[in-house]
C-alpha cells in the first residue's frame, strides 16, 4: 500500500492523456496532438555545441550543489535585466519543477494552506498535498479574462495561509498578469507575512503587454521565491534546467534538500545554459513570432467552431476555450480522442474553475493546428 500522502496527490491530466496518445501511436492510430505543453522546434545549435564540448572535455561529473559560477551569475544577469535586484548568491540552479517541489518541502507544513489561481497548473496541488499541506483556490473568471483580483486573494486569506503560487504568463489560460494586480496582491502577501512563489517559466514568451517580475516589486524581493527555466524559451523541455532566485536565507534553506536529493543539476547542461542565456537571442525571437503566428491561426480557427468560446491569450502557448456541451470536460477530452483522434487536455485538470473547458496547446506545426481543429470542430458536431 503506497503512503497516505501519495494517495491524496492527483494524477497529472496531461501526461495522462499524452501516455494515451504515445499507446494509440503506437497502435498506428493516426493522433493530432494539442496535449502537452512542449515546443515542436529543436534545441538552437548553438547551445546543443555548447553541450557537446562540455562532454567531449569531460565536464561530466558532480558540479557545485548550487551550479556552476558562471550560469549563477549569468542567470543573476539577466535577473539585473529585468529589476530583479539578484546576485549570483542569490540563485540556486535547478530543474524548474524540482524547484517548485523543493520550495513546498522547505516551506510547506501539514496544515497550512497555499493560495492558487483557478483555474491554473495542476502539479502545484501536487506538490503543496506531497509536503502536506492544502491547496485553497482563488476563483478567476472566464469573462475577466482570468485575471485574478486581489480581493479574492485578500479575502481566501486566513490565519494558516503560507504561500501563495502565481503563474503568468498562465498555464492553461495564457493570461498575462496586469502589473498593477501582481503589485497589490504582492503587497497583500507581504503586509501578512505570506510567501509568493512566481512560477516565470513562460516569462519570454508574450505577445501583448509586457512580463513584470514579481521580485522587482519594491520591498518584494525577501518574500519572493522566482521560479523560471529555459525549457520553453529555448525549446530545451529534455534538458531539465532551471533556477530559483532568492534571498540568500531561503537559497541556503531550498540547496539543504538540493544537497539530500539530487545533489545537482547535470553537469554537462550547464554551460550550455550559459550559452542559451548569453549567446546570440536570435533563435528564441524566431520561436516566439513563431508561436504568435499560430496563436493567431488557433484563434481564428476556434472562432469557427459553434459552440466554443475563447479569451485571446497574451502569453504561453495555450488556447483555453469554453464548451457548451453538456458533459465533463474528462468525458470530452476521451472522446474526441477515441472517436476523432486529436488529443486536447480536460480542463478539470487544472482545478475546479476549468470544468466545461479544455486546454489546446498550440506549440506544434500550422498543418497540425489546421488538422487538428478540423477534428475537433467534427467530433463536437456529433456530440
Amino acid at each position: 500500500m503506497v503512503s497516505k500522502r501519495l494517495q491524496s496527490v492527483p494524477a497529472s491530466g496531461t501526461v495522462k492523456i499524452a501516455n494515451l496518445v504515445s499507446q494509440m501511436k503506437a497502435d498506428g492510430v493516426d493522433i493530432v496532438s494539442f496535449s502537452m505543453g512542449e515546443p515542436d522546434f529543436n534545441t538552437p545549435d548553438n547551445i546543443v555545441e555548447s553541450c557537446v564540448k562540455s562532454v567531449r572535455d569531460g565536464f561530466t561529473h558532480y558540479t557545485p550543489s548550487m551550479g556552476i559560477a558562471p550560469l549563477r551569475k549569468a542567470i543573476a544577469d539577466d535577473a539585473v535585466r529585468k529589476g530583479i535586484p539578484c546576485k549570483a548568491s542569490n540563485v540556486l540552479v535547478t530543474p524548474t519543477k524540482q524547484a517548485i517541489f523543493m520550495i513546498a518541502l522547505a516551506y510547506l507544513d501539514p496544515g497550512d494552506e497555499v493560495l492558487l489561481p483557478d483555474p491554473t497548473w495542476v502539479s502545484y496541488e501536487a506538490v503543496i498535498r506531497l509536503a502536506g499541506a492544502e491547496p485553497v483556490y482563488v476563483n478567476t473568471r472566464f469573462e475577466n479574462g482570468f485575471v485574478i483580483d486581489p480581493a479574492d486573494v485578500e479575502a481566501a486569506i486566513t490565519p494558516r495561509t503560507k504561500m501563495l503560487i502565481i503563474n503568468s504568463p498562465s498555464n492553461p489560460t495564457g493570461c498575462v498578469q496586469p502589473e498593477k494586480v501582481l503589485r497589490e496582491i504582492s503587497k497583500i502577501c507581504a503586509d501578512r507575512g505570506i510567501k509568493v512563489m512566481s512560477d516565470e517559466i513562460y516569462e519570454h514568451v508574450i505577445y501583448e503587454g509586457k512580463h513584470f517580475p514579481m521580485a522587482s516589486f519594491k520591498d518584494s524581493f525577501d518574500n519572493t521565491l522566482t521560479v523560471s527555466g529555459l525549457s520553453k524559451t529555448y525549446a530545451m523541455t529534455g534538458w531539465r534546467v532551471g533556477w530559483v532566485i532568492a534571498s540568500e536565507e531561503d537559497i541556503k534553506a531550498i540547496n539543504k534538500l538540493q544537497t539530500h536529493s539530487i545533489t545537482c543539476c547535470t553537469s554537462f547542461t550547464q554551460p550550455a545554459a550559459v550559452e542559451a542565456l548569453t549567446g546570440p537571442q536570435d533563435s528564441r525571437r524566431t520561436m516566439i513570432a513563431e508561436f504568435k503566428k499560430r496563436r493567431d491561426l488557433a484563434l481564428d480557427l476556434v472562432n469557427d467552431i459553434p459552440g466554443l468560446e475563447c479569451n485571446k491569450p497574451d502569453g504561453a502557448f495555450y488556447l483555453f476555450p469554453k464548451y457548451d456541451i453538456d458533459m465533463k470536460s474528462a468525458d470530452l477530452a476521451e472522446r474526441l480522442l477515441q472517436e476523432g483522434h486529436v488529443a486536447v487536455t480536460p480542463g478539470r485538470a487544472f482545478g475546479p474553475a476549468g470544468e466545461g473547458f479544455f486546454r489546446i496547446s498550440y506549440a506544434t506545426s500550422e498543418s497540425q493546428i489546421i488538422e487538428g481543429f478540423s477534428r475537433i470542430k467534427k467530433g463536437l458536431a456529433r456530440l
